[in-house]
Order: structure tokens, then C-alpha cells, then sequence
């Protein structure tokens, strides 16, 4: 019940103090407002670019390894390049060793993929479209939305078929008229593939990673009747392995561990010889722009701690004008039998709820913010950068209100009473 009270009354005294200086009160909070802005709005663009970023590589899936002759995220200096370019392929012989022996892996499947490739129909083409080679587990490791139709078949895969799975854009600029075009011919590279799928649409990403709406799907086999791979180091495409990890290995170590020593041994390694391949997580990508995301918050931490620090000066200043004013009032409540701490936490709460509303204002104008149109981008206010402010203003306001109301709790009641 005393906390209750505390509360109402101390709500009261705030209303009151910003009613009857409405223009003092609001240039004191003005810093509070801007400091949570800052504050808000960095860490909500940060959070949402990072979380943008993150869905633009969700198309490499999850809980993967991909083994091939490249690392994602490149090497240090400027000539890194040379360690990785001298090395071999990934091979269809070693798909077929690691399917056959790993342990720890879920899923093993190989696949290849060339851009730039025209897919025709008829009379219609589209141009600038990714060609996918996958085998049959190539949908577990990747998310292959088949909207119409269905996935490639076992006979399909083992045989080389020429069939194929179109995107959403390619059905769409193909078959206009025919919102389930299964059974009908494409030619890629002159060769006709009889449609057996289209995938559902995915849309754009923030950063146009690739997109199963711009891409076929063939069996692995029937992809290398159109392009030769194998370990050549110059003159033929490159392939990759996806390892699915199982869900009981956190952070895949068994999967990686097993693999490497696969690869290995396969082939022909010594121990002091370094890896010629990469064992690459989708992860590493995000990651390796996680520290320009600490440095951006940082300093959002920067410019708005300055602007907090004027406005806890500015709410110090209402709280002892608001201490002065009310000394005589003071004095009656401790006649009265009012005690210090009641007194001490009344102007506390005084204080945290005014600059609870400097941080309300700031928090509005950060949700305006994420309504303005930024592209592909969606940015998003989340529930935790609210907390985030809110709880930043409240300890503003206890830090600025801690002296004021300490002085109040302290005068004595016959002197008080007699002021003026």
C-alpha cells in the first residue's frame, strides 16, 4: 500500500512540476530524449541491419559444414589468394568417401552451380539465371521450398536425367499462363529438361544473395554432361560438399574434426602438411562483420551517454527547484509523521518518471524512425531495445534525483515548516 501511494503521489508532483513549467521541464528533458534516441535508434538500426545480414545468408542454410577449395571469408595480406588457387577441386570420388564413412554427419550431399546462364521456352527466355547440379540430399542441406510439382527422384538423380526444378521468376517469365507448368520443356545449353517442380517464392534479400526464385535445379549428373568438374585446377568447375550436422553435436566440433580427417587421409596428407580445403560454416560470414556492428553500437553508447548527461543535469535542476518550492509542504508531511525514507523515495520517483518521459519521447521518435522506408532494409523497434531504454532513462533519473531528494528527506520539519 506505501508503495502504491508513493507512486500516485510522486506521479502527481510530476504532473504538477511539468504543468507548471511546461517549457523549463521540456528543455530539461530534452537531453534525456536525445540520449535514448542515440542510444535506440543505433542499436536498432545495428540490430536490424545485423539481423538482415543474417537472413541474406539463410540460403546456406544451418547446422552445415561445406568443404571446398575456398574459404568464405578469404585469408590475410594482400596476396592470400595464392595459398588457395594452387589447390585441387573438391572431387565427386571424395563425396563418395565421405558419404560412405562419416559418422557424425547427418546429410552428405554434393552439388555445383554456374551464373549467368539463358533458360528458353518456347519463344520466351530469361537470361542471368544460376544453374544448380545437386544430388538427392542437396534439399536437407539447403531450404528448397517446391511450391508446384516435386523434388528430384532417386532414378532421377542416380540416372542423370534431364529434368528440372525452375524458380518462381523463371516459371513466371517461361510459363505466364500456367501457374503449374510440370510436364512442360526448357533448354539450358541446347538440351531440353522436362520441368518436374517450381520452387515458392522467396523475394529479395537486403544483401541480393543468391535466390532460388533465379535458379534451376538438375541432377548432379546431368549437370556435369554440361560442365566438366572433377579436382582440375584450372580448366574445370569446382564442386562442394554439404555436411548436416547432427543435433546433438553443439557447434558441429565432431562433424568438422571427423571430416577433416576423412579429407585427409583421402587425400594423402602428412601430418605437418597443411589442409587443401576448406571446411566452411555459414556463420563465419556474419561473423566476420559482428566487430563493425560493436564499433557502430559503441558509439551510438557515445553520443548519447553526452546527451544523457545533460539531460540527468537538467532533471537535477527541476528536482531542486522542486525541493525548494515544496519545503514548506515537506515540513507539514513530517509534522504530519511522514518519514525520511518516504520522503527520499517520493522525490525518487518524481525524478525516474520525468525522465521516464524523456525516454518515452525518444523511444516515439526511434518508432517513427523504423516507418520511414529504407529499402530492403526492415528495421524493426524489438522489445528488448525497449526495455533497454526505458531502463536507461529510469537509472538516469535515480542518479540525477538522488542527491535532490536526500536533501529533502534531511531538512527539519519546524525550519521547513516556516519557509517560504
Amino acid at each position: 500500500m506505501l508503495a502504491l501511494r508513493l507512486i500516485f503521489e510522486s506521479l502527481g508532483f510530476a504532473w504538477r512540476a511539468l504543468k507548471s513549467n511546461i517549457l523549463r521541464t521540456v528543455l530539461s528533458l530534452l537531453g534525456v530524449t536525445i540520449g535514448i534516441f542515440s542510444i535506440i535508434a543505433v542499436l536498432t538500426l545495428v540490430d536490424s541491419l545485423e539481423k538482415n545480414i543474417r537472413d541474406s545468408f539463410d540460403f546456406l542454410g544451418s547446422n552445415v559444414i561445406y568443404v571446398g577449395k575456398w574459404p568464405f571469408t578469404g585469408g590475410g595480406g594482400r596476396d592470400w589468394w595464392k595459398e588457395y588457387i594452387t589447390r585441387p577441386n573438391v572431387s565427386y570420388a571424395e563425396y563418395r568417401f565421405l558419404k560412405a564413412n562419416m559418422k557424425t554427419a547427418e546429410t552428405v550431399s554434393i552439388f555445383a552451380d554456374v551464373g549467368g546462364i539463358t533458360v528458353k521456352a518456347g519463344s520466351s527466355g530469361i537470361s542471368q539465371i544460376t544453374l544448380k547440379g545437386a544430388d538427392l540430399d542437396y534439399d536437407k542441406v539447403f531450404e528448397i521450398n517446391v511450391e508446384n510439382g516435386r523434388y528430384l527422384t532417386n532414378d532421377e538423380i542416380e540416372g542423370g536425367r534431364n529434368v528440372v526444378i525452375i524458380g518462381y521468376e523463371v516459371a513466371k517469365a517461361l510459363f505466364p499462363n500456367q501457374p503449374q507448368p510440370m510436364g512442360e520443356i526448357v533448354k539450358i545449353k541446347n538440351l531440353k529438361f522436362n520441368v518436374v517442380g517450381v520452387t515458392k517464392r522467396e523475394g529479395e534479400s537486403f544483401l541480393g544473395t543468391p535466390s532460388n526464385d533465379y535458379s534451376v535445379i538438375i541432377p548432379y549428373d546431368a549437370f556435369r554432361k554440361l560442365y566438366q568438374t572433377g579436382t582440375g585446377r584450372w580448366n574445370e568447375l569446382g564442386s562442394d560438399i554439404g555436411l548436416r550436422g547432427m543435433a546433438t553435436d553443439i557447434g558441429l566440433v565432431e562433424l568438422e574434426n571427423e571430416a577433416r580427417g576423412l579429407l585427409r587421409v583421402k587425400r594423402g596428407l602428412k601430418p605437418i602438411q597443411k589442409d587443401t580445403f576448406a571446411l566452411n560454416r555459414p556463420e563465419a560470414i556474419a561473423n566476420a562483420i559482428s566487430g563493425v556492428f560493436d564499433v557502430l553500437s559503441i558509439a551510438g553508447w557515445i553520443i548519447g551517454g553526452f546527451s544523457m548527461l545533460v539531460g540527468g543535469f537538467g532533471i537535477a535542476n527541476i528536482m531542486f527547484v522542486s525541493v525548494k518550492e515544496r519545503t514548506s509542504i515537506i515540513g507539514l508531511q513530517k509534522s504530519l509523521g511522514a518519514k525520511n525514507y518516504f520522503i527520499l523515495f517520493q522525490f525518487l520517483f518524481e525524478s525516474v518518471f520525468l525522465s521516464l518521459i524523456g525516454g518515452l519521447a525518444g523511444l516515439i521518435l526511434v518508432w517513427l524512425l523504423t516507418l520511414a522506408p529504407f529499402g530492403s532494409l526492415q528495421v524493426v523497434l524489438s522489445l528488448k531495445n525497449i526495455i533497454l531504454g526505458l531502463g536507461v532513462s529510469s537509472t538516469i533519473g535515480l542518479v540525477a534525483g538522488i542527491v535532490p531528494a536526500a536533501m529533502a528527506a534531511r531538512l527539519d520539519p519546524v525550519i521547513a515548516i516556516r519557509a517560504t
